[in-house]
């Protein structure tokens, strides 16, 4: 069997693409070759690694990238993932362009001091991209 090929895009690559990309891996491997990348590299979000291994993925292997830092140039599937991401996606010949905005944990949790505060909304958000990711494949044949 022939894998199709998936890309989550985001801004920095640093956390929502990344888990997106972990659970797809985890979910879909033996069907995709899934990639990530961001309009611009961040470098990896270390709760995001955190609570993606509470969950039982491991994405502290994974890097954060650009577009132009991928092995391959077309993609049959380009998931984008936040708004920001959305308009300035840049074009990609023959893929099929999807878009579900998830929020930003960084961004969300800008100026809380509490640990656990924090962490909870990285897992609710993580919590979204896996519900998404599970149920991925309705979404690309629409």
């Amino acid at each position: 069997m022939v894998k199709k090929s998936i890309m989550f895009l985001c801004t920095g690559n640093s956390c929502r693409s990344q888990m997106a990309e972990g659970w797809m891996r985890n979910f879909w491997s033996s069907e995709f070759e899934v990639y990530s990348a961001g309009t611009k590299k961040h470098g990896m979000n270390e709760r995001a690694i955190k609570v993606m291994q509470e969950a039982g993925v491991d994405i502290s292997s994974q890097n954060s990238k650009t577009v132009s830092e991928l092995p391959k140039a077309t993609f049959d599937y380009v998931v984008t993932v936040c708004d920001s991401a959305k308009e300035s996606c840049p074009y990609f010949a023959g893929g099929k362009l999807i878009h579900v905005g998830f929020q930003d944990p960084p961004a969300l949790t800008k100026g809380m001091a509490d640990e656990e505060e924090i962490l909870a909304v990285y897992r609710r958000v993580r919590d979204e991209i896996k519900a998404f990711v599970k149920d991925i494949k309705k979404d690309l044949e629409k």
